[in-house]
């Protein structure tokens, strides 16, 4: 694994993350302080994990072995060691849900949250909210400034949100459209994520979480998707083609409060630090290669290096939907440890695990568009199976859905989602 620099050949097999023993795990989280943190002692020395509620979508068939902490799982898993099961999750609780889910789910779920019902292996962190007022921006949002500001409309990047007519969907109207002059960037009032007043409590949280047993994630932002959403595509691609200088300099700005904070992140001691762009569709990239190399690719590695510079052992998520095969080498190459979501529709999971899987670990692969809003309760397992089948082996993998799951999403769906989560051996035990 890269850790500070990068690399033609990225992670090998032989590296000592591949190496690690479970036996060396376990000694590891010790030495954070997480023996008692993950495991529960009982009087009689025994380890009591921490698993679900009674819940049969939460219960594993562990084959007669004591199950994993689900901490010392996920870490197991992404050091390709042997896991008693593939750790698995919604999406959701890794960047949040959305309303729909939301609503279904503590319906169902109640009085428990939805990582506690279904015992899923992974939470999140979140900074706190910004103390700059919204008022700042209404300079930049045209003549209705003043009712978008006070709808609610405009976040803390001053991108106007406007409410759609589906569920959680809105429509971006960039702030920073139509700007020709270099010193408008200088000007704009940007967020203020790199103050400390954000991160009180964070390392805490983290810290709390660990100890009751679970890994936990920190997403750091975006570079090319938010800075689109201050832009327009529109505008930000012709840019990229006939003012360089102007999509640089933008770049450096969402790109520097995107390793802001990853740093703060990573000195709290998350386990996975969340980073990613879609920058694909499903036929393939939205830019030439070349572009990408020269707009995105340094500034992705310079948040890698500052990550790992800080805690080496924290791992970098990222996140593209689409097919991004063709950037996996180079991905690989600066140091990404977790690709996600692998989208089946676009990318076939086996195959892209024979190729890379002895130098990646990978996240999601279900699919979300077809199988967990259309398919069949047994739809959904057979999926399940297959991925754990075709990806699991050897391990990096975290099970997941793809991507949010659509409001047309049954509970049934998901309850099956974990059931054949949970009952799948992962190969090679």
């Amino acid at each position: 694994m890269a850790s500070g620099t990068s690399t033609d050949t990225g992670v090998t097999p032989s590296s000592d993350k591949y190496s690690l023993s479970l036996a060396t795990l376990e000694l590891d989280l010790e030495s954070e302080g997480d023996s008692a943190e993950t495991r529960d002692v009982n009087p009689s020395g025994s380890v009591k994990a921490n698993t679900g509620v009674g819940n049969p979508a939460a219960e594993p068939a562990t084959g007669g072995r004591m199950p994993l902490p689900c901490r010392a799982r996920v870490l197991a898993a992404l050091a390709h060691q042997p896991t008693d099961r593939v750790p698995r999750l919604l999406y959701e609780e890794a960047i949040g849900y959305t309303p729909p889910m939301e609503r279904l789910l503590r319906e169902h779920c109640a009085p428990q949250s939805p990582r506690e019902y279904f015992d899923m292996d992974i939470t999140r962190v979140t900074f706190h909210p910004t103390r700059l007022p919204r008022s700042r921006f209404a300079d930049w949002l045209g003549s209705d400034a003043e009712a978008s500001l006070a709808r609610g409309e405009v976040d803390e990047w001053g991108v106007r949100r406007r409410r759609g007519d589906f569920h959680h969907f809105v429509r971006f109207e960039p702030s920073l459209r139509g700007i020709r002059d270099s010193r408008q960037l200088e000007e704009y009032p940007w967020p203020d994520l790199d103050q400390s007043y954000r991160w009180i409590g964070v390392r805490e949280r983290v810290q709390a979480l660990q100890h009751e047993g679970l890994a936990v994630v920190g997403y750091a932002g975006s570079i090319f998707e938010r800075s689109w959403s201050l832009r327009g595509m529109e505008d930000l691609m012709m840019d990229m083609l006939r003012s360089p200088p102007l999509a640089h300099q933008l770049f450096e700005r969402t790109a520097a409060l995107q390793c802001s904070a990853a740093e703060k992140f990573a000195s709290a001691g998350v386990d996975i630090v969340i980073t990613g762009d879609d920058v694909a569709g499903q036929q393939g990239l939205l830019m030439k290669p070349g572009m990408w190399r020269e707009f995105l690719k340094p500034r992705l590695a310079a948040t890698i290096r500052a990550i790992k510079k800080i805690r080496s052992k924290t791992y970098v998520f990222y996140h593209s939907d689409g097919n991004v095969e063709a950037l996996i080498p180079e991905l690989i190459e600066i140091g990404v440890d977790i690709l996600n979501p692998v989208q089946p529709e676009c990318m076939d999971p086996a195959a892209i695990k024979r190729r890379f899987g002895d130098r990646l670990s990978f996240w999601g692969t279900v699919s979300v568009q077809k199988t967990m809003p259309f398919g069949t309760s047994d739809d959904v397992r057979s999926e399940v199976r297959a991925r754990i089948r075709d990806v699991g082996g050897g391990g990096g993998f975290i099970l997941a859905p793809a991507h949010v799951l659509g409001p047309e999403t049954p509970w049934e769906n998901i309850v099956a989602f974990f059931e054949a989560a949970n009952e799948r051996r992962v190969p090679g035990l």
